[in-house]
């Protein structure tokens, strides 16, 4: 019997029972489409994580952090237990020294620094992270259009927004943000000038100076030391981070800006005093050399990247690297898609044993038609093949029902998780590959034929003779 004859019987076959049909079609629908919805779920945070990975320095990206000093602003762990605590700072003895190293491409300071602005009747509480201009191109910062990374040679200290620096504006008065009032601020990042105070400590001691001889008339002012006012620098963009205040990234509460520029000004605003977050001596002067955050080191090539943070690891520092935490969350993401997929699958084996009783049931309604089938000479294999045929038919259109539904059910979760902001994730929260669509219809397909084996056996073995007069 020919392929052709055998399709033209399986698909009439298949459409003359067509609820029964409907039915198991149906389950092969819900189980394909739970596995592709479930499966892109793991997908969407795990494509997150590689953007993340790329706004950070790229995968040959390593972070070497030294001693942290009193009120340093963060500290970088590696979450490697067999670590030792960094025992030297990073200074630009420490910067040359990385640079000399084999492997590395390049090697940049990174200075962390917290200050204040003022804009009108707001007060923001900003992270600066002063970088070089080579170290901010390797960040490969989105920027809104007409943005661009600080200028060094500029007047003014230029900074770099992250979409979601508005949130950390509070009214002066209230002390209410965005996130009690659930209003964006009204400060325009990308236009308007604005001042920034390095020295907070100072400014709080002067506002509280002025508030207290306010409430007191100026009698408990009298007996008090009068605080200088910090200095006021003027500031302005030079772009913005690409995306809303909803649009989750690695660079959402950053501000990037020139790091000479940063650390000339703070320099110049604790001239022989120690600058916060830098280490002095056991007198209490400023420490002789300026120590920075932490460093940014690039790996000439990936297979580079762990001999290069073994060899940083024994000079005394603690090392963090891109290739690691993707490693990391490579394994985590596995066992999430494993988890999610798997409860997809318990739908699909639910459909499987009902293209089974589908295949019994239409087995013993054609058990005559069998019979004669045989008795006209047609081979045991192409009723084999046939019943198999029917099965497959119902995987296949099952999966193509399947993944069109998926598609939808993967917009939608999208459109009310707001691009998957909702949950801190950086882009869509579902993603579904062309590979996964290829891969659910075949295995929908397969399910539908394994499903189809044994009844297509039954089918085989019949007896000629009994199935013709079988009533």
């Amino acid at each position: 019997m020919r392929w052709i004859d055998l399709l033209r019987m399986s698909s009439g076959n298949l459409k003359r029972r067509k609820l029964r049909t409907f039915l198991t079609i149906l389950g092969v629908v819900i189980g394909t489409a739970s596995i592709v919805v479930m499966i892109s779920l793991g997908l969407g945070m795990q494509e997150s994580m590689y953007r993340e990975v790329e706004q950070s320095g790229g995968i040959t990206n390593l972070t070497v952090t030294g001693k942290q000093t009193e009120g340093s602003m963060y500290y970088m762990s590696s979450g490697d237990s067999d670590q030792q605590e960094p025992s030297k700072y990073i200074t630009d003895d420490v910067i040359n020294q990385l640079k000399q190293l084999e492997h590395v491409k390049s090697a940049n300071p990174i200075l962390d620094v917290s200050a204040i602005a003022l804009k009108g009747k707001y007060m923001g509480y900003l992270q600066l992270r002063g970088m070089t201009p080579e170290a901010l191109k390797e960040q490969n910062i989105k920027l809104a259009a007409g943005g661009r990374l600080p200028d060094p040679d500029s007047a003014n200290l230029e900074l770099v927004f992250g979409n979601g620096v508005l949130t950390s504006f509070y009214e002066k008065t209230t002390g209410k943000g965005y996130w009690e009032t659930g209003e964006i601020p009204d400060v325009d990042l990308a236009h308007d000038q604005m001042f920034l105070i390095l020295d907070q400590d100072g400014y709080f001691q002067t506002q509280n100076q002025g508030a207290g001889m306010s409430a007191g008339g100026g009698e408990g002012g009298a007996n008090q030391t009068p605080v200088k006012p910090p200095k006021k620098y003027v500031v302005q963009s030079s772009g913005v981070v690409e995306g809303d205040i909803d649009t989750y990234n690695a660079n959402f509460y950053y501000v990037y800006c020139d790091i000479d520029k940063l650390e000339e000004l703070l320099k110049k605003e604790f001239r022989g005093r120690v600058i916060p977050g830098q280490p002095s001596t056991k007198s209490g002067k400023p420490y002789k050399q300026f120590v920075y955050s932490s460093a940014s080191v690039q790996a000439e090539n990936l297979d580079d990247v762990d001999e290069l943070s073994a060899t940083i690891r024994n000079m005394g520092y603690q090392v963090t690297t891109n290739a690691e935490y993707m490693e990391s969350m490579k394994k985590q993401f596995a066992m999430i898609q494993a988890v999610l997929g798997g409860i997809g699958a318990v739908s699909l084996f639910v459909a499987a044993i009902g293209i089974a009783n589908t295949m019994m049931m239409s087995i013993y309604e054609r058990t005559k038609e069998i019979g004669v089938i045989k008795v006209l000479g047609c081979g045991l294999k192409n009723i084999k093949q046939m019943f198999l045929m029917e099965a497959a038919f119902i995987g296949f259109i099952g999966g193509v029902v399947g993944n069109i539904l998926s598609f939808l059910l993967s917009f939608i979760i999208n459109f009310l998780t707001q691009s998957g902001n909702a949950m801190g994730i950086d882009g869509n929260i579902s993603y579904i590959p062309p590979w996964l669509v290829l891969a659910s219809m075949a295995f929908a397909v397969f399910v539908g034929m394994a499903a189809g084996y044994f009844p297509a056996l039954r089918a085989m073995r019949l007896s000629p003779l009994a199935a013709i007069h079988n009533e």
